[in-house]
């Protein structure tokens, strides 16, 4: 459904920082960046995700709300990407990192704030 998804940063280098320790444990290379604007950018075969300076100039804020959500291949990973972004700048929200009950089953969810507020999780489907 979606080609990629870009968030704004006020501190691109923490927010850099944060993305290639949180994203790198899920298995994901480092930002490739910057690019003419100032955006690093995170690729996959299934899309991209970048940071930057907002091209208005006013800084950046988070969506009250909005979450991103990033695939994980295992309960494991979803650790990883929670202990790695919060050693790299990033904020601890809602409940620890393990699995939840909802109506698609079980997921295993860590959900993180990264430098510049953005609501950003780790997702691994069970079964």
């Amino acid at each position: 459904m979606f080609t990629h998804v870009t968030v704004g940063a006020n501190d691109i280098e923490a927010s850099r920082k944060f993305y290639d320790a949180a994203l790198g444990a899920l298995g994901i290379d480092a930002g490739a960046g910057p690019d003419a604007k100032g955006r690093y950018w995170w690729r996959t075969r299934m899309g991209a995700f970048a940071i930057g300076a907002p091209i208005d100039g006013e800084p950046a804020c988070h969506a009250n709300g909005g979450t991103i959500g990033f695939a994980a291949k295992d309960a494991d990973a979803v650790k990883a990407f929670h202990d790695a972004g919060v050693a790299a700048g990033g904020t601890a929200i809602e409940d620890p990192p393990g699995p939840r009950e909802g109506p698609f089953g079980t997921l295993n969810l860590a959900y993180l704030r990264d430098p510049s507020g953005n609501k950003v999780c780790a997702l691994h489907r069970v079964g």
